[in-house]
């Protein structure tokens, strides 16, 4: 196509919930050729970090800034139960407030911007894409739903909601009879990136936010049966092998020593009997087909940007939402039942049908586990395994300085991607004035100098980061972190490790080091200060609350 403008085109693709060493590249044995190929000659980067949960994170994505800024201090569904608490502070709005400038409201009209996939930045009208610069949208609206076109209506968690350019859609009249989300989301995503009439030779800024591998996990049954057998010899082992192989690749260094497993259900796997441990290999191969299908229609996007001759000049960044999801649903309270009865009263999960559109599986903390190794932990927590989370960067432009492994070790965030994409497209922040309304400046800084070698580092050794979700709280300068996992998740005091010795977060320093861990806190009154956040206690902490959240994320 003719080019009115030679800016780059952004393309950013969010996968929901994927571990660590999922993808091939990062340590993992599931099919994804077409990530894989992303990194031979883009950029690997193994110090990324999000929000510890999905929205928070995508509220930092678009802004720039902390989401206690950008009105998901709590998530949504997590905040509602402490109106008392929560309820009318700045910054707990429960959706992407409009004291930050989206990155689409700024890159528009010059860019066009279009989504296609998750949005859980507001349920209600005034809140969803099409009022945050997305000229084109199809999005679910809330946090998760099936990926086929069954029970859309349920209420095991929240229904799914669908919206297509402002308009709210009848989803049991509107999607196809053969939906799956990955791949409407990426045909829906073709649909607007083809549309030359709307995008009249601009260039693009493409948001493609899937909702795989979130529960419920579901895959094609061609997909799942490629990895019958694949994991037989469980999540253990499975953790080892990805570890060595991680190692191999230099996305994890040789001799850090992995966080032991913790487990929160009744029985390990070695105490499960045959068949059980047979019933919970099956759920991770659907998992592992909820990847492959994912790759698979990455690879959809790929081959339209090479044939239109965009590639080149595309930068395409992929990452993950959070760590691995990895809690334990099945005593969650519901309606007087568990959560566990109320999805069989709905779901058939008996083993010849996992992963079929009538099922309703999730794989648990074991699993997790092996897909966040070294790291502690997963998802909802504050530990290395929430937050530190794969991230592919393909521009031929920047990738061609890197030489060798392109593994960038170098501590990033998620909010630095909105001032990169605004350097890279030459176009500034508006400052603290846009479209008539006070709004933040970015506490994200860009990749660029760094990646063009013009720079040592992106965050100097002064920078402070600091993380809370859930009442689990960090606070990062430097290698050292301080993190607080309140009762009954932890041990309900200040903990302080150094990174760049101890990535499974294994040894507490704060005795043998009280001094950094007060400058550390020090800085964590600061970050409190300068965000507004409001800190729960441990009677905040009741686990069924917590628990409860994971209906609707």
């Amino acid at each position: 196509m003719t080019k009115t403008s030679d800016k780059p085109n952004f393309l950013i693709i969010v996968a929901d919930d994927l571990g660590f060493t999922d993808i091939g590249r990062f340590g993992g044995e599931i099919d994804t050729p077409n990530l894989n190929n992303l990194t031979s000659d883009g950029l690997r980067f193994t110090g990324f970090h999000t929000a510890s949960a999905c929205s928070p994170t995508r509220s930092m994505l678009l802004s720039g800034t902390d989401n206690h800024l950008a009105g998901l201090g709590q998530m949504a569904e997590f905040a509602r139960n402490f109106p008392e608490k929560l309820g009318g502070k700045p910054g707990y709005e429960g959706y992407l407030n409009f004291r930050v400038a989206a990155l689409t409201e700024i890159l528009s009209p010059e860019y066009y911007t279009i989504i296609s996939g998750k949005w859980h930045l507001g349920l209600d009208e005034p809140y969803w894409p099409d009022k945050r610069g997305f000229e084109q949208s199809f999005t679910l609206l809330p946090g998760a739903g099936n990926h086929y076109k069954y029970n859309l209506q349920e209420k095991i968690f929240m229904p799914s909601i669908y919206q297509e350019n402002g308009r709210l859609l009848n989803a049991e009249e509107e999607l196809p009879d053969d939906f799956y989300s990955t791949e409407y989301y990426t045909t829906k995503f073709l649909e607007y990136l083809s549309d030359n009439q709307q995008r009249r030779d601009r260039p693009f800024l493409g948001f493609l936010t899937y909702t795989a591998p979130h529960w419920p996990l579901q895959a094609p049954a061609m997909t799942i049966e490629k990895y019958k057998g694949v994991y037989s010899a469980g999540p253990l082992a499975l953790r080892k092998q990805r570890l060595r192989k991680a190692e191999k690749l230099g996305v994890v260094q040789s001799g850090m020593v992995p966080h032991l497993v913790e487990t929160r259900s009744e029985r390990g796997w070695n105490e499960l009997d045959q068949d059980s441990k047979e019933y919970s290999s099956r759920v991770m191969e659907t998992y592992a087909a909820m990847v492959d299908e994912l790759d698979q229609n990455i690879g959809r996007v790929i081959t339209k940007l090479k044939e239109t001759g965009e590639y080149e000049n595309t930068v395409i960044m992929f990452l993950s939402d959070n760590g691995a999801e990895g809690m334990q649903l099945e005593a969650l309270p519901f309606g007087g039942k568990s959560f566990a009865e109320k999805v069989a009263e709905r779901y058939d999960n008996a083993f010849s049908n996992i992963g079929q559109p009538s099922s309703f599986v999730y794989y648990g903390d074991m699993w997790a586990q092996a897909a966040t190794a070294p790291r502690y932990m997963y998802k909802m927590w504050a530990t290395e395994g929430g937050i530190n989370c794969p991230l592919i960067l393909h521009y031929p432009k920047l990738n061609q300085k890197w030489t060798g492994s392109k593994i960038i070790e170098e501590f990033t965030t998620v909010m630095d991607i909105l001032p990169t994409v605004l350097e890279l497209a030459n176009i500034p922040h508006p400052g603290t004035r846009f479209q008539g309304r006070e709004v933040y400046l970015p506490r994200g800084k860009s990749w660029v100098s760094y990646l063009e070698k013009t720079s040592n580092n992106i965050h100097d050794d002064d920078t402070v980061t600091g993380w809370e979700l859930f009442g689990q709280r960090a606070i990062r300068k430097g290698s050292y972190k301080a993190l607080y996992v309140p009762k009954p998740f932890g041990s309900g005091k200040w903990e302080l490790y150094n990174l760049s010795k101890d990535i499974g977060e294994t040894e507490d320093l704060s005795l043998e080091l009280p001094e950094i861990l007060e400058e550390l806190l020090d800085h964590w009154s600061t970050y409190c200060a300068e965000t507004g956040l409001v800190e729960l206690d441990e009677s905040h902490q009741d686990e069924k609350v917590v628990l409860r959240v994971l209906r609707d994320i």
